[in-house]
């Protein structure tokens, strides 16, 4: 028991394992930007389990005269961590489903990962990252992230937040997750911290999210809730409303310490969204990286403004052109192959997907490493040149190798990283922050 709550080590459910040689993790494919490749660390994983007791029962559908019925709220933990990997170890390979095309049942599917079940920890006082998963999505469908960064000395952990299936629940209960995100955050930043020891670095954190959940990094790092939105009266009870601006519940879902804050494809915006002035209380460091042509969650009114908003953060944007929502999924495996429904989960109809889990990877190494470990030399690679990458150039030196990298600097203006004639498609923007 620790803070009230519940906590073991759980035994791997819904995840298989195989045997495979231990990796360090997941290679890239041959044109990703230079930052994209694995760290040295073998990877180890764990489940844990932690309780967060009586909290509001927000998925059973109620009459609005019915008292708020409450629940301890079960929430499984996917951990990735750096580990000593031992010989001939088993690999895993993680199990989930999607909801299948209405009325069809959920899809099963599988696919290879490099970290191994309970490996032994190695080293201390790592940065700590807590990710924040897409609606009906899970953290093992992103482990082209969560591999990558526990290879590089960053412990990992992935909340399996249980949504909603969105496509047959009620209102209220498609809404609950706008609730739950930042709550399920907040409360496992604080079990973790005290949890997991000298395994972590308590005062490095990091939020990082996907569309539902990059809503609720956002919110769970300091952006207040606007109490008069429209979705306020539409979770059940005013539960959100009880979070909002100026409520005495806003600073329960708050946490504290947040050094780097990522939110991929955020949910959120429309007109007005979800925080009205609200993202102005942001003050970490934030990257946003977004398509701007999602059809799910919006760019103009989603990501491109929040970072106009979020004045007193200094912050990026690393736009896809003409890519939609599917940014932040590992490559669709096989079985999700056989329906244009089930591919749409994880592909992008014009980028390739290891094309943009590689991009991504660049940018978010730099990025955390400059604000979690305080590496300077990882700013040149943020420091771009010209905003939009397609302008860049590089006269390389005869004899240059085809495939190497843009060194940056004086004359350069191909990304720092990039390869020739693959810096392409794409724009990053930066604010400073304001007093």
């Amino acid at each position: 028991m620790t803070l009230g709550s519940a906590v073991w080590l759980k035994r791997i459910s819904g995840l298989a394992l195989a045997w495979a040689a231990p990796v360090a993790a997941i290679m890239p494919s041959v044109d990703a930007p230079e930052l994209a490749k694995p760290g040295a660390f073998g990877i180890g994983y764990r489940a844990l389990h932690l309780v967060h007791p009586n909290q509001p029962d927000l998925e059973t559908p109620q009459d609005r005269q019915t008292p708020n019925l409450r629940r301890d709220r079960q929430l499984t933990i996917d951990l990735w961590y750096p580990a000593t990997l031992p010989n001939r170890a088993k690999t895993m390979v993680y199990r989930n489903s999607l909801w299948g095309e209405p009325p069809r049942d959920p899809v099963t599917f599988t696919h290879k990962g490099a970290a191994v079940a309970n490996a032994k920890p190695i080293g201390s006082r790592h940065p700590l990252i807590i990710l924040s998963h897409g609606y009906s999505n899970a953290p093992a469908l992103m482990t082209w992230l969560t591999e990558n960064l526990a290879s590089k000395g960053y412990v990992v952990a992935g909340i399996r937040h249980a949504d909603p299936n969105p496509y047959i629940a009620a209102p209220s209960v498609r809404a609950a997750p706008f609730y739950l995100r930042p709550s399920d955050i907040s409360f496992v930043a604080g079990q973790l911290r005290p949890l997991l020891g000298t395994q972590i670095d308590p005062d490095n954190l990091a939020l990082i999210g996907y569309s539902q959940g990059g809503y609720g990094v956002l919110t769970a790092s300091g952006a207040s809730l606007d109490p008069n939105h429209p979705l306020m009266a539409q979770v059940a009870h005013g539960a959100l409303k009880a979070l909002a601006r100026g409520s005495a519940g806003a600073e329960t879902i708050r946490v504290h310490g947040v050094k780097a804050i990522i939110a991929l494809a955020p949910a959120g915006g429309g007109w007005p969204h979800i925080w009205g002035n609200g993202l102005a209380d942001i003050k970490a460091p934030l990257l946003l990286i977004a398509g701007d042509a999602d059809p799910v969650v919006g760019y103009e009114k989603a990501a491109r403004a929040f970072f106009e908003e979020t004045r007193h953060s200094d912050r990026y944007l690393l736009t896809f052109r003409q890519a939609g929502h599917a940014i932040a999924l590992n490559a669709a495996p096989a079985a999700m192959r056989q329906s244009l429904w089930d591919l749409d989960w994880f592909e992008d109809p014009i980028w390739r997907q290891d094309r943009v889990s590689a991009i991504n990877l660049h940018f978010i190494t730099a990025f955390l490493a400059r604000h979690l470990r305080n590496a300077h030399t990882m700013q040149s690679y943020l420091d771009v040149a010209t905003e939009t990458s397609d302008l860049g150039t590089w006269e390389a030196p005869p004899g240059t190798a085809w495939g190497a990298y843009s060194p940056g600097g004086p004359g350069v203006t191909l990304w720092k990283g990039f390869q020739r004639r693959h810096a392409q498609g794409l724009r990053l923007e930066h604010r400073a922050a304001q007093d």
